[in-house]
């Protein structure tokens, strides 16, 4: 079977997560993925697949004889769907031979066109996968669970000499805990990679570091017809706090390596106001930075209007897993060396976001992502080719076949 065969067949189960929930997994939905998932594998013959309490899937593909000392090497991938957009009764379209032009998506009145997407006129000739407009598809991630799957089947056919192959499938990776239940002892392997990633060929070991900003204003409310004097608009110092950060280092205006802060929601009244922000810097240095910065600002407002006017709570959410992945840097030499094996231009990118790996890198598993062939997640645009799906699982198998001969 092919990957974008599973993958079909994989977006049918609804797994979207949930950033409101306290539980683990954050949606209950998840476990029929794991379910059918350890169903599949021991049906493939991995004997000792099962899913723990958290719903994540873990299986183990033994070495071939003669190959059971060479290093063992894991794979990753997250079961759920984004929270910001339906991932439920998905509805691909499966267009053949694909003619590079733009693509009307169902009756929903969206068109998925080469404008906005150019990487499509790459796409002459394939088969192209699409939405239909109305959810988004959920290649991220089921696409690289697809593939390692696929990997995993030819594996257990015994024709290519490997080394412990270890595979993972987390819950919960959209709304940032995908790794907090992960059961290192458990999964076996040194190294790993996540198979998370965009373009097939794309290989990504840094990622942002991370903070978020919660600001609590406080203002005084009257009847506008006597505030002379005593009304403070919590709404107009929310306003003025926002004036205060660099116009341009906004999501909207960034791009490669280039940091930002970007505000998540506001909510408020004359009395209070909050705003959430998004701190995100890949130098370490700029990333204490930017959140001095923050703590600058609520220090002139609070001088300006009294103390106590701004609270201000800053929250580490994850770091730039480079530092972990140096001293390994062979992870890298292998999946570049992997995608010139498989005929696919290697594209050394950063994450402009997070990852199960940094979490993963950090607790003592450096974890670099892979791409998967994806364009588009997280919306009804998302699209993805059966053809870059085996590519990226023939640069999975390649990694494998190097760790068995090389480490």
């Amino acid at each position: 079977m092919r990957a974008y065969e599973r993958l079909l067949n994989y977006v049918k189960v609804w797994t979207t997560s949930d950033e409101e929930s306290t539980t683990s997994p954050t949606t209950a939905r998840q476990f029929d993925l794991a379910k059918q998932l350890v169903e599949e594998m021991k049906g493939m013959g991995i004997e000792d697949a099962m899913m723990d309490e958290y719903g994540y899937v873990y299986g183990h593909i033994p070495a071939t004889p003669g190959y059971e000392n060479c290093t063992a090497i894991g794979f990753l991938a997250h079961m759920d769907t984004a929270p910001d957009y339906s991932g439920e009764n998905v509805n691909p379209q499966i267009i053949e031979n694909y003619d590079g032009k733009d693509v009307v998506l169902g009756t929903s009145g969206r068109t998925l066109t080469v404008k906005d997407f150019p990487s499509l006129k790459n796409m002459t000739g394939k088969t192209l996968i699409t939405t239909d407009g109305t959810t988004l598809l959920g290649a991220d991630d089921k696409a690289g669970i697809a593939e390692i799957m696929t990997v995993a089947e030819e594996l257990l056919k015994g024709d290519i000499p490997h080394g412990n192959v270890c595979l993972a499938f987390t819950t919960d990776e959209e709304v940032g805990s995908g790794a907090c239940h992960m059961d290192l002892e458990r999964f076996g392997a040194p190294y790993a990679y996540t198979v998370d990633g965009g373009p097939e060929g794309e290989i990504q070991f840094e990622n942002f570091n991370a903070a978020s900003a919660e600001f609590a204003i406080h203002g005084v409310n009257v009847h506008p017809g006597e505030a002379k004097d005593i009304m403070v608009n919590s709404m107009k110092i929310a306003m003025e706090l926002q004036g205060m950060l660099p116009e341009q280092e906004a999501p909207e205006h960034t791009e490669g390596y280039e940091g930002f802060f970007h505000l998540m929601e506001m909510n408020g009244s004359v009395e209070e106001t909050t705003m959430s922000y998004l701190i995100r810097e890949f130098d370490a240095e700029k990333y204490e930075a930017r959140k001095a910065l923050m703590q600058e600002i609520t220090a002139k407002i609070n001088a300006k209007y009294g103390e106590g006017t701004v609270e201000l709570k800053l929250e580490d959410s994850y770091r730039n897993m480079r530092e972990m992945i140096e001293p390994c840097m062979q992870l890298i030499d292998f999946a570049v060396q992997a995608c010139k094996d498989a005929d696919v231009e290697p594209d050394i990118a950063p994450i402009r976001g997070g990852t199960d790996g940094a979490r993963l890198s950090f607790v003592g598993l450096p974890c670099p992502n892979l791409g998967t062939g994806g364009y588009g997640f997280h919306g009804a645009y998302e699209h993805i080719t059966a053809e870059g799906m085996d590519k990226s699982a023939a640069i999975i198998k390649n990694i494998i076949s190097q760790f068995a001969h090389q480490m």
